[in-house]
Order: C-alpha cells, then structure tokens, then sequence
C-alpha cells in the first residue's frame, strides 16, 4: 500500500515538473515572438524613414533634397486632399530643416472653397513660419479650387497641356415642380423662417431665389479673385476682366497669360528652383506608419487570443 502511495505521489511529481516545463517552453516561446514583433516593426519604421527620399538624379547630382507632397483628387472634407489631412503634412515637410523647400504636385479640378482656402491660408502662413519656398507642380488639372491653393506658393510650374485656370464659382443642381404633380404625389414640407426652402428642387424658382445664389456666388467669386491677385500680383499679364471668367486654359496658355511661371516637371523644376534631384516625400507618411503600426498591432491582439498567452496568465 505504501509502495503504492509512493509511486503515485512520484508520477504525481513528475506531471507537475512537466507541465512547468511545458509553462515555462510557452512562455519563452511569447517572449521571443514579441521580441521579434518589435524588432520588425522598428526595423519597418527605420525602413520607411530611409524609403520616402526619393533620387530623380545620378549619383553625381547634388545630395541635398526638397519636401514633397502629392495632392490630387477633389479638395473636400473626408478625402485626402482635405485641410484635416493636408495641414499636417505641410507642417511636417516645412518644418523639416534639412530640406532646401517644398515642392506641391498638385492634380485636380477643384473642390469646396473652405477646404481650398483653409489650405491656401495654412500654406501662406507655414511658409513664412518656416522660412521656406514652396513651389507648385501642376498635374493632368490645375483648376478651380486647385488653382485657388496653388497661388498660395512662390512659384507655380505646369506641363503645356496642363488644364489650368477656371477661376471662378459654380453651384448647380436640377428643378423637378411639375413632376411630383404628374405622377400624383403630394409634397408635405414643414419650415420655420420663410426662406429655409430656398432652393428646393420641388418648388418654382423665384426671381429672390437666382437673386440670392447670385449675391452669395459672386461674394465667393470675389474673394477667389483677390486671392489669386494677392498671390499672383505683378504677374498677370492679361486683365483680370478677362481672366476671372472661370474660363481655363492650356498650361501654354496660362504662362503667357501670366497665371503661372512656366512649364516643367518635377526634375526640372526641382534642379531650376532648388538645385537638387532628391525629395522627401511627407505625401503620406502617416498613413503607411499607421499601416505598420496596425499590423503589429494585429499580430500582438492574436497573440494575446492565443491558448499560449492565456496558459501564461495562469502560470
């Protein structure tokens, strides 16, 4: 009996020191998968820092760079050219003392004119902070809201074929008051204010309604006009009558109208304006770190999910 005791207290032992020894395998095993985890992730930010320079030039050009950042798409809140997303990375690029400036390649064909102002404004204010040109590139379009930001710079480059200008104000829509009358629906619309209907498509257009959208577009016109002539001033070669229409133009064009410096891609401006072929790329910067930061953050989430991690916590 006694024997017996003694055999199962020993097979009793020996489980013990194996499951420890199992604990202890499992919990060296996490330790060493997190270590690797954050040698990887501050490998990939140290990969990403080296990764944005960017060379257009051989390796006897000059070794000093410029900031860039790319702007395209529509200019409102929620994309990526949007003052929630844009004033930061100017922030960034400016305030990057190695670089010798800032070079916008700008895309697009507009947007709101808050948003465009927002970024006009921040870019005024930023390159005088910082002490910085701030040359702009043009793209496929240069137009509209586009080109409201763009004046913002120094100095303004776009390809011959660049659409450029459209300096002007435009709010559309449709008017559909005899339709819901035709297919035998009836409107209930409540307001409090007379004018809180104002430009509902299922009411007749009154001469105090164009009235109105007249006073408030050309409002917003005129302000668009004397950002343009602030920021272009004694370079318009044509009268503003003629160049506020919200007409556009080839980037030929709009150099010998006077609505840009000249013609040029990026490598040639970038040698003309700073004398380098290298740029630091501040486009976005966020969003790839923020990417590498989600995946380690995945990877540490499963880990915690794991059956290793939870036998750990009981150990």
């Amino acid at each position: 009996m006694t024997d017996n005791l003694n055999e199962q207290q020993i097979g009793a032992d020996l489980i013990r020191d194996l499951i420890r020894e199992k604990r202890s395998e499992k919990r060296w095993k996490n330790i060493r998968f997190f270590i690797v985890c954050l040698i990887i992730f501050f490998i990939a930010i140290f990969v990403f820092a080296s990764n944005n320079m960017v060379s257009l030039g051989g390796p006897t050009e000059d070794k000093g760079y410029v900031s860039y950042i790319k702007l395209e798409g529509m200019i409102e809140p929620g994309r990526d050219f949007s003052a929630e997303e844009v004033l930061p990375r100017l922030r960034d690029a400016l305030s990057d003392q190695d670089a010798k400036g800032l070079i916008l390649d700008i895309n697009s064909g507009g947007g709101t004119p808050v948003q465009a102002s927002i970024i006009h404004d921040a870019i005024v204010d930023m390159k005088k902070q910082y002490k910085k040109k701030v040359v702009v590139v043009g793209g496929d379009l240069l137009a509209s809201g586009a080109y409201f930001v763009a004046v913002a710079a120094d100095k303004i480059y776009v390809n011959p074929n660049t659409v450029t200008g459209s300096i002007g104000v435009i709010m559309n829509g449709f008017g559909f008051p005899d339709l819901i009358k035709k297919i035998g629906v009836e409107r209930r619309v409540y307001t409090s204010g007379a004018d809180k209907d104002r430009l509902d498509p299922f009411l007749p257009q009154t001469p105090q309604d164009i009235a109105k959208i007249r006073t408030v577009i050309d409002e917003i016109h005129n302000n668009f006009n004397q950002v343009v002539l602030e920021g272009r001033k004694g370079r318009l070669h044509e009268d503003p009558n003629k160049l506020f229409t919200g007409d556009f133009w080839s980037g030929q064009a709009a150099v010998k109208l006077g609505l840009v410096d000249g013609l040029g891609n990026l490598i040639d401006v970038m040698r003309k304006e700073f004398n380098v072929t290298n740029y630091k790329d501040y486009s976005a910067s966020e969003g790839l770190l923020k990417s590498v930061s989600d995946q380690f953050g995945m990877a540490f989430n499963a880990a915690l999910n794991s059956d290793g991690i939870k036998f750990l916590e009981k150990f």
